[in-house]
């Protein structure tokens, strides 16, 4: 690979790594980063999810190994996430979903600081299985057109509601592959796969980072593990305001 390639497959795998360990911000961080060095938004959104067929589908073989994943919520939100994730990406190919990325942080941003909050309070953990469907149809339909947030969404809201914390994770990133592939397919029919290359240096390095992001899923305690995923959410919603708003 050219030293360019490298850099996105060292973006692929760390990337998977926090996307594995925290269950979001694959598709945020691989696609601001496409956007950044040009790439349109449609283009950056349809590369990232090819590569991310690749990536979520090693991350739930891994979290299932580890025994992250509760087969309830993944029941839940697989059905209503594929139709989002199908309705998303046709949206995306005839208008951007650059007008719609400030909202997304701005409600990101909030939810951020309220998983901060929510970490430095005692729970009894527990799965919360009410309103799930309307949260996967709009998290699929928003990681569709703005090219990542499918984690940030939903595994925020599930964790601010007091689920689990592994097994949130767990669940959430073995939907994701399912999610993934529904949105890729609509994808590659309408504006085919002109990046590639760079959609397999990804991959290469999300699937390498895969079983090393289920396995630290596992091994995090709870309070910094909540709150590092708050502050994840607030810095990638953070930069997400800053660049719309400049």
């Amino acid at each position: 690979m050219t030293s360019e390639l490298w850099y996105y497959f060292a973006a692929g795998f760390l990337a998977q790594v926090v996307d594995g360990a925290l269950g979001m911000a694959f598709g945020i961080t691989a696609s601001s980063l496409l956007m950044s060095v040009g790439v349109p938004p449609a283009a950056a959104s349809a590369t990232v999810h090819a590569a991310e067929c690749f990536t979520t589908g090693a991350s739930a073989l891994s979290h299932r190994a580890f025994g992250n994943i509760s087969k309830t919520l993944f029941r839940r939100l697989l059905l209503p996430g594929v139709v989002g994730a199908l309705i998303g990406a046709y949206v995306l190919t005839a208008i951007s979903g650059e007008a719609i990325k400030p909202w997304i942080a701005g409600y990101l941003l909030l939810l951020g600081l309220y998983i901060i909050a929510k970490a430095f309070r005692d729970f009894v953990p527990r799965e919360v299985t009410t309103h799930l469907t309307p949260l996967a149809f709009c998290g699929a339909l928003l990681d569709a057109i703005g090219g990542g947030g499918w984690g940030a969404i939903v595994t925020s809201n599930l964790l601010a509601r007091g689920n689990d914390v592994r097994a949130t994770i767990g669940s959430v990133n073995a939907v994701e592959f399912f999610v993934t592939l529904a949105s890729s397919a609509v994808f590659l029919a309408t504006l085919g796969l002109g990046y590639w290359k760079i959609m397999v240096a990804l991959a290469l390095g999300g699937l390498l980072a895969a079983p090393l992001g289920a396995w630290l899923c596992g091994r995090v305690p709870r309070r910094p593990f909540m709150v590092l995923v708050g502050a994840l959410v607030i810095t990638l919603s953070v930069r997400t305001l800053w660049h719309a708003l400049t």
